[in-house]
């Protein structure tokens, strides 16, 4: 069969084309590879770790990188917040930072900030600390709270009205979730959408939601499988452990970071070099905890990193015991002074956990304590304000039951979408079963020598001594038994008298 002129040159017009195309596709993965591998060799060049600093010793600032939706919240308030003072605390930890933190005497920095800040602070002084979630429940818990700070504003009559207010917080120099990275992203967008809903409700007249799966509520909110797929989620919401940890999230102080970040979403075999820089990131700080082991990584913080900060407070104690002595009394004053505003707002505890951790009396164990005291009015608030806030979006409710509904599908969805942060989550596994195995030994250690310690102090006493100290615990206990027998006989005599 026999081309005409007109398909001929289409053809060969076609042809050209794609190799255009093809050209042009093979030049951009090769640059983007490039980008990639420059900024693996640069990472990896830099000491991640100073020489001759051993990881697990706390060092003058600790750099808590608090991945989204992973319980951070609950160590900042529960545990962190019970060892520092707010003096001790970095300005606006939690805001875009607005100081240089080498300049300044801070000893906690908690943000949501990636791993990137690590370029401002002073790296041969700082502790890293952060705690890692499975990825599919990260994620499914990043929608529910993006969905449900965004339901708070459904109060206004329209979208106007909510961003004026929103606005006005914020002029107030408050700082609220909306000058947090990622919700200052996620919450307006939500918030945008919750609301075109409710409009195309109200244009509808009745509407009946009968599916009672709050992830698949077209008529209430975006639902799960067309929030995953959106630009917003896979710029921010995918693979995000891993971007914070490599320091290229949208929020990131490095120039490059966002190319690096493009070109490995666009092409996922180029995520491995990414990976290699989070997981030695991971090796290299002094805690990593697990959001799904909850008791556990509790227990591993106040051991590894809440000893620490006790055992400095016990040498800062000793060396100016004067000084100290004084600026416990005036702390005691000036919380109690406020003792009666604290109560009110149900955190008088805090104050008086922070003048027994200052005064050197608090342990390990009564650290756990106060945690186990303070999550549960954590978690209560939280729940009561969760679910006074879904109720504007009723019947779409979040539990824990709830998320059993969401499909197979969607799931093994979330899991391809977030392969890096997969594999991080596995390492970071890795990582907390040495460092609780270690932790345990250790506790066993300090046990068995401190029984040989107390047996040692027997073994000193010479045989006379320790005779002696036999004979009178004899004798005591020969006393105590005339005493019972004795008692015993009087109430005999008094039952046949009477």
């Amino acid at each position: 069969m026999r081309m005409n002129p007109i398909s001929k040159l289409a053809l060969v017009w076609l042809t050209l084309v794609g190799s255009v195309l093809v050209s042009y596709a093979e030049l951009e993965f090769g640059h983007c590879e490039r980008v990639v591998k420059e900024w693996a060799d640069t990472s990896s060049s830099r000491e991640e770790h100073p020489p001759n600093i051993d990881k697990r010793s706390l060092q003058d600032l600790l750099f808590f990188l608090h991945v989204p939706r992973t319980g951070g919240r609950t160590y900042f308030h529960c545990f962190l917040r019970k060892l520092y003072d707010n003096a001790e605390e970095c300005p606006r930890s939690y805001d875009k930072l607005h100081f240089d933190p080498r300049k300044q005497k801070c000893k906690l920095l908690a943000t949501h900030d990636d791993y990137s800040l690590m370029s401002k602070l002073p790296r041969e002084r700082t502790s890293v600390m952060t705690i890692v979630r499975d990825p599919v429940a990260r994620v499914l818990s990043t929608y529910e709270f993006s969905v449900e700070v965004a339901a708070r504003f459904l109060v206004h009559p329209n979208l106007t009205s909510a961003t004026r207010m929103s606005g006005r917080i914020r002029k107030n120099n408050v700082i609220s979730t909306l000058d947090i990275w990622p919700w200052k992203y996620l919450v307006p967008w939500m918030r945008e959408d919750l609301f075109a809903r409710r409009d195309a409700r109200k244009l509808k007249g009745v509407v009946i939601i009968e599916d009672d799966n709050p992830y698949d509520m077209e008529e209430m909110l975006m639902p799960l499988h067309k929030y995953l797929e959106t630009p917003t989620a896979h710029d921010i919401i995918h693979n995000g452990a891993t971007f914070q940890i490599a320091g290229l999230t949208n929020n990131s102080r490095l120039s490059e970071a966002h190319e690096v970040r493009h070109c490995v979403q666009k092409y996922r075999n180029l995520g491995e070099p990414v990976l290699q820089v989070a997981k030695r990131r991971l090796d290299s700080m002094l805690y990593v905890g697990l959001t799904e082991e909850h008791r556990e990584s509790a227990s591993l913080f106040a051991n590894v990193v809440g000893s620490q900060v006790l055992s400095q407070l016990v040498t800062s104690n000793a060396t100016a015991k004067t000084e100290t002595t004084k600026s416990e009394a005036s702390v005691t004053v000036s919380e109690s002074g406020s003792d009666k505003s604290e109560t009110q707002n149900g955190t008088s505890e805090v104050a008086s956990n922070k003048i027994e951790a200052k005064s050197g009396n608090m342990t390990v164990k009564t650290l756990m304590e106060v945690y186990e005291g303070c999550i549960t009015h954590l978690r209560k608030s939280q729940g009561t304000r969760r679910v006074n806030s879904l109720k504007r979006i009723s019947p779409a409710n979040f539990t824990r039951g709830t998320r059993t509904r969401v499909p197979n599908e969607v799931i093994q969805q979330i899991k391809s979408l977030n392969n890096l942060d997969v594999e991080l989550y596995k390492y970071a596994k890795e990582i907390f079963v040495k460092e609780h195995e270690l932790v345990s030994k250790k506790m066993v250690s300090t046990s068995k020598r401190s029984i040989a310690d107390l047996q040692n102090v027997f073994g000193e006493m010479e045989g006379e001594k320790l005779w002696k100290f036999v004979s009178v615990a004899l004798m005591l206990l020969l006393l105590f038994l005339l005493f019972l027998f004795v008692n015993a006989r009087r109430r005999i005599t008094s039952k046949v008298k009477i």
